[in-house]
């Protein structure tokens, strides 16, 4: 699949829903000659619908070619839109055409296909919402299944900080992932901190050994870094509480430990090893949405994304993290569990599609630019069906991760807008990244986005900062855009008074409660940046803004 790649595999139900995804508020059909089709739905000919057809999010009726078409065209980051006839148009840009090359991936995969989400599409809005918390928790209960293997159990423990005790006794979460037989199939990529927590370095050595897995532990609260009596045996002991309680033939070493929270206090060991044999006693194989609440730590609600492949076989995704994002390889803690057999054998092959995955996606985000010392993310496979190609499971992968670090941005400390930068025309995509960085974390944008203020010279400036003397040929002929508005071009801004409204209302209708429980919807403030010069680097970032909230959860975070 190509670059950015947001194709969500998973069979469509008869009502025109993909299974497995989150059931928003579907848009009803526009009044306009053409309909804007952000995700569709599609089936092989002959399954699924009369006559082998399906239908998009706006209930038009598809051929599966035709639906084949859209995924195609969305999966490198092109709109779609049909006319009333059934007619397929191409995007933004004239983009017309749609390849063969795509319906043929399609039709070797047997599957159906749509896009998970629109947040890495450059000018495209997701049109659901959320009514309510109870809303978006029933939309993840329709996704949360559990891959056939596993199960998860979580309990609650109390406990006082030895560094601070006079804050008193407070709470942590115990979430056990466990395996019904070891398995060989996993991968794992870590921070590239300087100072990695306990729980990393254990986890490197892992790797490194080799032996089989059967178990993740995770704890909140406390991320074990580097405390004063050294934190890597507090893990080893949490580990062998878990074989132990889990009678795990592999001992210690087939569990993998992982922690997240304050950094710098010892880990609560013997309150963790008392607390283990009741977080064991709650395993359940029926949903993981327990485990997506257990490992919260400052998220104002769970996330997860799952993908559901021919013949059973699934791929379910959670993920926690609201402050310290911008990763340089994941997300803060991201767990991703699959019963169906890996594409290729061999660590190294799972470790390149996994590491693939999170550069288009935890890799491109950022709430804050500050790199948490415990980034995790890891995958687990209990190999118990079928499995398909490795072009359709990298696909799949992808885009359960994408979704994620979308929902984690979503719900960033504070955050009431998600910004989305695209940059095109860079000498190279790591120039693009870089320029794409360094908007979504500049302070003065940020805050601008916060306030609803159209301080369009704020994004410019941080782009020339960003591209430097050295940049210069990649300024000349540079068009910034806001909500696809123009705001400059020809080495000039092109404002005016009512532009100036128009995207004052394009941050606004961005805009949510940065105390909401639950996502109400996935618009962005859309930002687009094409470099002069011609080059053909590019980069999506995803981004938050900076708020009084941010700060407020920041300055007490501890307590």
């Amino acid at each position: 699949m190509p670059e950015y790649a947001p194709a969500f595999l998973a069979p469509a139900s008869s009502s025109g829903i993909a299974a497995g995804l989150p059931r928003r508020s579907q848009p009803h059909p526009q009044p306009e000659s053409h309909i804007v089709v952000p995700t569709a739905t599609f089936h092989p000919a002959g399954a699924g619908t009369a006559a082998g057809g399906s239908y998009d999010a706006c209930g038009s009726r598809l051929s599966w070619q035709q639906a084949a078409a859209v995924a195609a065209l969305a999966a490198v980051g092109r709109s779609t839109r049909t006319g009333r006839n059934g007619a397929l148009h191409g995007g933004r840009g004239g983009r017309k055409a749609i390849t063969q090359a795509g319906i043929d991936l399609c039709r070797r995969a047997k599957v159906a296909c749509r896009a998970s989400t629109t947040a890495w599409l450059p000018g495209e809005q997701d049109t659901g919402s959320f009514s309510s918390e109870s809303d978006y928790l029933n939309s993840l209960s329709d996704q949360a299944k559990l891959p056939a293997g596993f199960r998860v159990g979580t309990t609650s423990l109390s406990f006082i900080p030895a560094e601070a005790p006079d804050m008193g006794k407070l709470p942590m979460n115990l979430t056990v992932i466990c395996a019904d037989e070891p398995t060989e199939a996993y991968a794992a990529v870590f921070t590239k901190n300087a100072f990695p927590g306990a729980p990393i370095l254990v986890g490197r050595k892992r790797l490194q050994a080799g032996a089989p897995l059967q178990a993740i532990v995770i704890n909140n609260k406390v991320s074990n870094v580097f405390p004063a009596n050294g934190g890597e045996s507090a893990s080893e002991a949490v580990c062998k509480a878990a074989a132990d309680a889990l009678n795990l033939p592999g001992g210690a070493s087939s569990v993998l430990p992982s922690s997240t929270g304050v950094i710098g206090w010892q880990l609560p060991t013997s309150e963790l090893v008392e607390a283990m044999p009741q977080a064991v006693t709650t395993l359940q194989a029926d949903s993981i949405l327990p485990a997506a609440r257990g490992i919260m730590t400052t998220d104002r609600y769970p996330k997860v994304s799952s993908v559901e492949f021919p013949g059973g076989g699934r791929l379910v995704g959670i993920a926690k993290g609201a402050g310290m994002i911008e990763p340089d390889m994941a997300t803060m803690l991201c767990f991703l569990l699959t019963d169906v057999e890996l594409p290729e054998s061999g660590r190294d092959a799972l470790q390149s599609l996994l590491a693939d995955a999170t550069r288009v996606s935890f890799n491109s985000c950022s709430v804050d630019g500050d790199e948490s010392t415990s980034d995790t993310v890891a995958l687990l496979s209990s190999g118990r069906v079928p499995g398909p190609s490795k072009d359709v499971f990298s696909a799949a992968l992808r885009a359960v991760c994408q979704e994620l670090a979308a929902q984690v941005v979503r719900n960033g400390e504070g955050t009431r807008h998600v910004i989305r930068v695209a940059v095109t025309g860079a000498a190279d995509d790591a120039t693009a990244l870089r320029v794409a960085k360094a908007v979504v974390n500049g302070p003065l944008f940020k805050s601008a986005v916060a306030g609803n203020d159209p301080n369009v010279g704020r994004l410019v400036g941080k782009v020339g900062q960003a591209l430097g003397s050295e940049g210069a040929a990649m300024a000349q002929g540079c068009i910034c855009r806001i909500g696809g508005e123009v705001i400059f071009e020809g080495g000039q801004f092109t404002l005016d008074g009512e532009k100036e409204l128009r995207l004052a209302g394009h941050l606004k209708a961005a805009e949510m409660a940065s105390e909401s429980k639950f996502p109400p919807h996935g618009r962005v403030v859309d930002v687009q940046v094409e470099l002069g010069g011609g080059g053909s680097g590019k980069a999506i970032v995803l981004g938050s803004d900076l708020t009084k909230e941010y700060v407020e959860i920041n300055s007490d975070y501890r307590s």
